[in-house]
């Protein structure tokens, strides 16, 4: 049983103690109350009679009065699995111990330096601790929570800050319901679901690191089993709950740091500066790439990347699933089934394909390698096994001790078989069997390096990626990830969310099906959710297995709607549980022309907008911000936040369409002028709109003074070919440059390798201007949306420039311009290399 005073009365005391810390009545006796400040940068904590405020600037962030920093006691500490998400979310499973919860009746300011701040706190009970804020860079501060004595059997730390009651709340990772966690309770950790189909609460990548859109951000260093309430009681929508169940290693105390930053979407960097920057796939990895679930053989892989090219649908790599091998993780290919995989490989690379494989950190009892030594039985006689082993949530049994750093090099040299051949990339699938526990009791485990299930939940996540991201290509590879955890983003290029449905359903919507009822993981919206959660928690690059995955396979309206979607993301990767593929019209219910059409539309789209997404990806180093952002983080002052909106980049607002058959949908549009990317018409910011969205038409806008640089219409593939003229390659050339513009105030864009791009339009006037980069070097074109009418002028460094026949006889010319009525009137102009500076004068 938990015991705590009612806020409302910790409340009143904490006012009454201000006051009569502060003094009243007689201002002649009244006694000043001292104010201790630390700050870094622009912002502070302060401490004073009400405890600690984090401010930026004078405007207060967070609040920590005394009652923020709270010990959960127990009258003696057990070997138990000391859960603190089951405070808050019962089941009949786990049966809390009881609690008895404090926190400090004083803080005092006991030491004091130019960059640290440490007070004592003083619990009931005689109990202390020490709390020590350090600034360790501008906007931000390193928290040490501890206890100095043994006074209290301390099985829980809870660290309950205060927040503004209208603000939004990002980050904690991926999860499927909504991007505002205000009134959700997040597990850090896998929890039994019984409600959902998949019977868990699909906590794959928890990050305890949660940013608020006044601009703070909160990151608790703890991988003990934690929890977040953000704002989920009713008694008050300021309260913040982070409780992780540190028994028995309270005496370590909890670590913590705090953020801040004039914008939420800066909040990032300042994490990124704690747990290290991410690690940016290869650029093919961007997609589109396709995979099927279950590879028939050689021949239906050389059938696949031969139809791909044959129908110019852009793809930039493959990733064969199981089953491949001689069994799960033999490091070899089943000579019945590929007899001859080096072969294979060279053709796909040849092809203008990287290639990518599916594996897990397990060894199948089958597991025979090609030198006859039973890798099972091999990895036992080493003591490659973790010693003590909880249950086990895969079919193929235990996985690798990776913390045993012989386990660790062995299983990397396994790894490296397949990267000798030509593999860049991996699919890293399960892992997640090193859970806390089920229930009150232990799921024990215990690793060679004395670490347990408690720390290994979260551990183990970053060594599996870690041995296989070690072995990938410097310049990039591929590690698409199921699982992660904080800092985990050094290794894992991408996140899949797992096995979604392929449907239109929300996370948890009841859903029923052959006369059975179940609740749904989620499919296309939980997508989106997804995707929109992990980049304010780290993890930019998301791509969900476009299509869906249970429930398989999707129909013509779900793969379309999902395809348009994920060609305005950061990564396209294309495959369903049923081996759905666009050019097959038996793979699923209603594929056909029409629908093939629209997905070689929507791959090359995605393919062309490489520099673009590229040039975000680049810039995380500098400044951290999500490629694709919430519409409620990136622009808070709108104090809305829709699940289905978001920005991609700063000059993409997209709204993709996840109600079946719908044709239409609200979109509500940001600060600023918004143009409609298909034809042009303008829409204010600050006004919601509906907007049409036929089936093959996502809504997708362009910011006003919005610069986007494409590659060109033909382009197919990132990798080398051995065949150019069948394969259009950014490798055999980068080509010119085509950018969109939606022309308004002045504009600036530094493409990723350092082309410089400008416009501006006033009085009649256009005013574009362009110079080379390093790779970007081979020309110019521009796309000017909604300009109107036909110019009546237009020169490059001040001589007239010739006006084409048709955009087709421009795009054979080194210079030039035309005009195309469509999308409001887009203006095309053509140069060559270097730089130059271009006019056109409109009637107005």
């Amino acid at each position: 049983m938990m015991r705590h005073p009612p806020l409302a009365s910790t409340a009143a005391l904490l006012a009454l103690a201000s006051l009569l810390a502060a003094g009243c009545g007689d201002p002649e006796t009244q006694t000043q109350v001292p104010t201790d400040k630390l700050a870094s940068g622009d912002v502070s904590i302060t401490h004073d009679a009400s405890g600690l405020t984090f401010s930026r600037g004078e405007t207060p962030l967070l609040r920590l009065p005394a009652d923020a920093f709270e010990w959960g006691t127990v009258a003696a500490i057990e070997d138990l699995n000391y859960d603190p998400y089951r405070l808050y979310v019962s089941h009949p499973l786990y049966d809390p111990p009881e609690i008895t919860w404090i926190h400090p009746d004083r803080m005092e300011v006991t030491d004091k330096a130019e960059k640290s701040l440490t007070l004592t706190l003083s619990y009931p009970g005689g109990a202390t601790g020490t709390l020590t804020f350090e600034a360790q860079a501008s906007g931000r501060f390193a928290a040490s929570w501890k206890p100095v004595d043994d006074k209290t059997s301390i099985a829980y730390f809870r660290l309950r800050p205060r927040a503004s009651a209208e603000e939004g709340f990002y980050g904690l990772g991926e999860y499927f319901d909504q991007v505002n966690h205000r009134g959700k309770v997040r597990a850090m950790q896998i929890e039994i679901d019984n409600g959902v189909e998949s019977g868990y609460n699909e906590a794959h990548v928890p990050v305890p690191f949660l940013t608020g859109t006044t601009g703070w951000g909160l990151f608790v260093a703890s991988e003990r089993p934690g929890v977040f309430a953000v704002a989920a009681g009713e008694a008050d929508p300021t309260l913040i709950e982070a409780a992780f169940g540190t028994a028995p290693a309270s005496a370590d105390g909890l670590q913590f740091h705090l953020f801040g930053a004039a914008h939420p979407l800066d909040v990032t960097r300042l994490y990124y500066d704690v747990t290290g920057n991410p690690r940016l796939p290869a650029r093919w990895a961007l997609g589109p790439w396709v995979w099927r679930d279950e590879n028939k053989d050689q021949a239906e892989f050389f059938d696949d990347v031969n139809t791909i090219r044959d129908l110019d649908l852009a793809t930039t790599a493959m990733w064969i699933d199981r089953p491949y091998a001689t069994a799960v993780n033999t490091f070899d290919f089943l000579p019945s089934q590929f007899p001859d995989a080096q072969a294979m490989i060279d053709e796909a690379h040849g092809l203008g394909f990287r290639m990518a494989l599916w594996h897990t950190p397990y060894l199948d009892e089958m597991s025979q390698a090609d030198d006859t030594k039973d890798l099972r039985e091999y990895a036992e006689a080493q003591g490659y096994y973790p010693s003590a082993v909880g249950l086990l949530l895969n079919k193929w049994g235990r996985p690798v001790d990776l913390t045993n750093p012989d386990a660790y090099a062995w299983w990397q040299s396994l790894i490296e078989k397949y990267t000798a051949m030509g593999i860049e990339g991996f699919k890293l699938d399960y892992a997640e069997d090193v859970v806390p526990g089920l229930t009150t009791a232990r799921n024990v485990w215990t690793f060679a390096d004395g670490s347990d299930e408690r720390t290994q939940h979260a551990g183990f996540q970053r060594l599996y990626h870690g041995v296989y991201s070690e072995t990938l290509p410097e310049e990039g590879g591929f590690l698409l990830c199921r699982g992660g955890t904080f800092g985990d983003q050094t290794n894992v290029s991408v996140i899949w969310p797992g096995d979604l449905d392929a449907t239109f359903h929300k996370h948890r919507e009841s859903v029923k099906e052959g006369g059975e009822s179940y609740l749904a993981v989620g499919g296309l919206p939980a997508s989106i959710v997804a995707g929109l959660s992990l980049g304010p928690s780290g993890f930019p690059f998301f791509g969900a297995d476009t299509g869906g995955y249970k429930h398989s396979p999707p129909d013509k309206e779900v793969f379309t709607r999902w395809f348009e979607q994920t060609a305005f993301s950061t990564v396209m990767q294309i495959g369903t549980s049923t081996n759905t593929v666009a050019w097959d019209e038996t793979a699923g219910p209603g594929f056909d022309g029409e629908m093939l059409d629209w997905y070689r539309f929507y791959t090359r789209l995605h393919l062309r907008l490489f520099p673009y997404l590229w040039t975000y990806a680049k810039n995380l180093e500098t400044d951290g911000r999500p490629i694709a952002r919430p519409l409620g983080l990136a622009y808070p002052e709108m104090a809305i936040h829709p699940d289905d909106v978001y920005l991609l980049g700063d000059n993409l607002l997209v709204a993709p369409v996840t109600t079946r058959g719908a044709t239409s949908r609200e979109v509500p549009f940001p600060p600023g002028r918004w143009l409609d990317y298909w034809n042009g018409e303008a829409h204010e910011g600050g006004t919601t709109a509906t907007v049409d969205a036929p089936l093959g038409q996502i809504p997708v806008f362009v910011r006003e003074g919005g610069i986007v640089p494409m590659l060109r219409p033909t382009i197919d593939a990132m990798a080398p070919t051995t065949d150019p003229a069948r394969v259009d390659s950014y490798a055999t050339t980068a080509g010119i440059l085509y950018v969109r513009v939606a022309a308004g105030p002045p504009a600036d864009f530094t493409v990723f390798d350092g082309k410089k791009l400008h416009a501006e339009r006033a009085k009649g006037t256009l005013s574009l201007s362009t110079t080379d980069g390093d790779e970007l070097h081979f020309g110019t074109q521009f796309e000017v949306i909604a300009s109107g009418a036909a110019p009546t002028k237009v020169q490059a460094d001040g001589a007239p420039l010739p006006e084409a026949a048709s955009l087709a006889a421009l795009e054979t010319s080194e210079s030039g311009w035309y005009f195309d009525p469509a999308v409001s009137g887009t203006l095309h102009v053509r140069v060559g290399p270097k730089s130059h500076t271009i006019e056109a004068t409109f009637s107005e």
